[in-house]
């Protein structure tokens, strides 16, 4: 199985003092460490569109239609659970400015609507299912706001910040505050121009720990996607002197590989729906994706050293439908059966151009251990199975915590007696799950050919996928 998944930003300050590499800036913060460590976490849109059958609301919707018969919170943490998600990113307020919680702020809320007579609050039942089972909450909070009369003026602004302000401090710690760009005409006609800088200031002082998503963060990146895919080159870096959220963002290329020098720590996340829509449509209950789909997403977004946030809107009832309930559980059954065996867990292990002990934390599964090469490149990782293994996948991993460092890679098998390769790539970053077609070994040689200083990894292993 799998290994246990340790809290970086405890144990990181013991083997800094101990070891004391030399970091590598930029460097995440504890916070992004933590952050890289969940991988995969739920998305749910819900609101007025889920009853109305459209994507983008117009903010001019009878707050009546908001109407859920079965409305369970606790089912979505138990499904989210199942699926192995670390957390649930819910869109308190899209683009039609419908609030899930009754805020002071707005006329457009559940208190207005004929569910539970006004009387409910789903931020509040959620964060109270996952606080009960265990998972992390974040939020959607869109400011771009199609209903309140006072979008497009300066005392919007102060407006978003009081709305921000109930979700972070009545609901709980937050891990992840999520932003897009959208910006279009509110209903007096006029666009906003948001202050970024205000919002950002006040949601960290609110909640100093938070994440917070958008094209150019502050804190992680959107992978210039909604399929859910991150470049197989992937630096968590960025620079965003210049640009600004939405049209002004940098280009998509650049969002989805990041900069080799960038300025700031600013992993990818990758947001994708497990249906066609964002909201739930009952003409999509035929075309929820598959197991084989997420499992295939999961490898071109966390196996390219990203996170995936993949979007599950409930239905009518208020509930996940028993198609994306069942699709999520596949997935899950997927990924354990595909890293449940590593077959490096009992090989030798042999570096060139040097060679010591501390190689074998590599194979420890230890997620707080490190191996940390003498020079910058090339390093060369010799491993030996004690019998012919098959084998489709090896998975690599940097001790990111002191920045990231290899920028090429290789590795070969021993086959018919002679090394052939069978993987080339660029960066590793937190993750690579490196794939290809299966062959039989006794003999895996990893190859770094550049990297920008002494490459620093914590973690290889290797594995046999059916069916890919």
């Amino acid at each position: 199985m799998l290994k246990p998944l340790l809290v970086l930003s405890c144990l990181l300050p013991v083997y800094l003092m101990a070891q004391s590499p030399t970091p590598l800036p930029p460097i995440p913060s504890a916070q992004h460490l933590a952050w890289h460590e969940k991988e995969f976490y739920l998305f749910i849109h819900f609101g007025p569109n889920t009853f109305t059958n459209k994507e983008w609301g117009e903010g001019n919707e009878d707050p009546s239609i908001f109407n859920p018969t079965d409305l369970d919170c606790n089912q979505w943490v138990n499904i989210a659970k199942l699926a192995g998600a670390k957390g649930i990113i819910l869109t308190a307020k899209h683009h039609d400015g419908f609030c899930l919680w009754p805020s002071k702020y707005s006329s457009h809320t559940v208190r207005e609507s004929k569910w539970l007579g006004g009387k409910g609050d789903i931020v509040r039942m959620l964060s109270d299912a996952c606080r009960k089972a265990g998972i992390e909450m974040g939020v959607y909070l869109s400011p771009w706001d199609r209903n309140h009369p006072q979008y497009g003026t300066d005392q919007y602004n102060t407006i978003y910040l009081n709305t921000m302000k109930e979700l972070l401090t009545n609901y709980g710690n937050f891990f992840e505050l999520w932003w897009d760009g959208a910006n279009g005409e509110g209903p007096n006609g006029k666009k906003q121009v948001y202050d970024f800088k205000r919002f950002e200031d006040s949601a960290f002082r609110w909640q100093p720990n938070i994440i917070i998503f958008s094209d150019i963060g502050p804190s992680i990146r959107w992978c210039g996607n909604e399929r859910g895919i991150i470049n197989s080159t992937n630096w968590n870096l960025l620079d965003t002197a210049g640009f600004k959220r939405g049209e002004g963002s940098p280009a998509m290329d650049t969002l989805n590989r990041g900069n080799v020098n960038g300025k700031h720590w600013m992993p990818a996340e990758a947001d994708v729906s497990i249906r066609p829509g964002w909201f739930y449509h009952p003409e999509q209950d035929d075309q929820v994706k598959s197991p084989e789909t997420l499992f295939k997403l999961y490898l071109q977004s966390v196996g390219n050293g990203g996170n995936l946030l993949l979007n599950v809107p409930p239905d009518r009832r208020g509930r996940f439908h028993p198609a994306d309930s069942a699709a999520l559980v596949g997935f899950r059954l997927l990924r354990d059966q595909a890293f449940q065996h590593n077959l490096f867990r009992n090989a030798s292990i042999q570096s060139k151009p040097t060679s010591d002990k501390r190689l074998e934390q590599l194979l420890d599964e230890n997620n707080a251990t490190w191996w940390m090469a003498d020079e910058a490149n090339p390093v060369e990782i010799n491993l030996h199975l004690k019998r012919p293994t098959r084998l489709n996948s090896i998975v690599l991993e940097e001790m990111i915590a002191y920045g990231q460092r290899v920028q090429a890679f290789e590795l070969q098998a021993k086959l018919n007696g002679s090394y052939q390769s069978i993987f080339t790539g660029t960066t590793i970053g937190r993750k690579k799950i490196a794939t290809f077609p299966a062959i039989e070994t006794t003999d895996i040689r990893l190859t770094i050919t550049s990297a920008k200083a002494a490459p620093i990894l914590r973690n290889l292993s290797a594995y046999f996928m059916e069916g890919h």
